[in-house]
């Protein structure tokens, strides 16, 4: 069995720090956990014993100085500590033959090359989902998809660990990781900007906000489900779709005249769903 310490104690640290050291197993340390746990620390003393506590594993540190030696170790912090951490982790502990590996979604594992230049393999570990309660995390981690990309004798190492606590890694491209990130802004964040201009164009045309979303949800839930069924372009529908261009420039007028800010974000709408509806065309 592997060791592993960790860097950081806050929600990724604990959920991933549990899974990982009881296997899906709380309250008890389980045969098919794939890492020992050694260490944790974190921003103080108290919080990384919170981290332990919570882990159910492990020991807190009280400094960089202060962590056991292990075979793997996770830096779970901010993506704008993810340089220093590793450059502190270099100089206080051997990293030769060493895994060291983050969670950001948005960063590569380039960002470990301290860790690299002191002979460890680096990668990069991102499960995609929200971390806000990391109790509900680890009870129910099983399936969650993972983005993970370093090098190939860390990736031999993290990637059985990942499937024994149940995720399901997915390669990707380090030099597009900062792409592959903003995916999930297109499919959350800016969804839900899109779907804000919805529910205020309807309430432009005198429908109460309650009555809006439930006037949206039939058709958002039909549409969302298409796309996860058929594919976008087979389930891209409306005027563009149609080649009604009259329509979509009667909308963009009447819409700018309503809202500028919104205008704009249809306007700028358009050419990415025309070159859509060519390859619904085009298939």
């Amino acid at each position: 069995m592997h060791s592993l310490s960790v860097i950081g104690g806050g929600h990724v640290g604990r959920a991933l720090g549990r899974l990982f050291a009881q296997a899906g197993a709380p309250g008890r340390a389980s045969a098919a956990a794939p890492f020992e746990l050694r260490s944790v620390l974190a921003r103080s003393l108290a919080s990384a014993q919170r981290a332990v506590d919570f882990i159910g594993a492990g020991t807190p540190a009280a400094g960089y100085a202060a962590l056991r030696p292990a075979d793997v170790y996770m830096l779970a912090v901010g993506d704008d500590q993810i340089v220093p951490a590793c450059a502190a982790l270099a100089a206080a502990v051997p990293l030769q033959g060493a895994i060291v590996f983050h969670c950001s979604g948005a960063l590569a594992s380039d960002r470990l090359q301290a860790a690299r230049d002191a002979g460890a393999y680096v990668a990069s570990v991102h499960p995609i989902r929200s971390f806000a309660d990391p109790e509900a995390v680890a009870a129910a981690f099983a399936g969650t998809f993972c983005g993970i990309e370093g090098d190939p004798p860390a990736l031999a190492v993290l990637e059985p660990a990942l499937l024994a606590i149940g995720a399901r890694p997915v390669a990707i491209d380090a030099a597009a990781k900062t792409v592959y990130h903003a995916a999930a802004v297109f499919a959350s964040n800016y969804l839900t900007t899109v779907l804000d201009a919805a529910l205020r164009a309807y309430q432009a045309a005198g429908i109460p906000e309650a009555t809006a979303r439930e006037l949206a949800r039939p058709l958002v839930t039909e549409t969302v489900a298409n796309v996860f069924r058929l594919g976008a372009a087979p389930a891209l529908s409306g005027p563009i779709a149609r080649g009604d261009m009259a329509t979509v420039a009667r909308q963009q007028q009447a819409v700018t005249q309503w809202d500028a800010p919104t205008g704009e974000l249809y306007q700028a709408l358009v050419a990415p769903t025309v070159s859509l509806a060519r390859r619904k065309h085009n298939k």
